[in-house]
C-alpha cells in the first residue's frame, strides 16, 4: 500500500476529504517521529509497538576484498505485532 492509497483509505473510512486525510496522517507520521526520537517507544495496543533497539558494533567482511571491517554502532526501529495482529495476520 502506498501513501496515497493510505490517505484514500482514511478519507473513505472516516468520511473526510482526501486533503483533510494527508493532513491527518502527516501529522501522525510527524508526532510518532518526534516520539520515537524523544521516548524510543510507541505501543498500539491490538496493533503492535515500534521501539528503537542499539545494535552493537560488530564484525562484518567486505564481500569484494574478504576484508574484516568494523560496523558501528547503531539504532534501528523494530516492529513487534502484537497477538491480535499476528493470529488476523495467519
Amino acid at each position: 500500500m502506498t501513501k496515497a492509497e493510505l490517505i484514500a483509505k482514511i478519507a473513505e473510512k472516516s468520511s473526510i476529504s482526501r486533503v483533510n486525510a494527508e493532513q491527518v496522517l502527516n501529522a501522525m507520521l510527524d508526532a510518532m517521529k518526534e516520539t520515537l526520537v524523544a521516548e524510543g517507544r510507541i505501543s498500539f495496543p491490538g496493533f503492535g509497538s515500534l521501539l528503537v533497539q542499539e545494535r552493537k558494533e560488530r564484525k562484518g567482511h567486505n564481500p569484494r576484498t574478504g576484508e574484516t571491517i568494523t560496523i558501528p554502532a547503531s539504532k534501528t526501529i523494530v516492529f513487534r505485532a502484537s497477538d491480535n495482529l499476528k493470529k488476523k495476520v495467519h
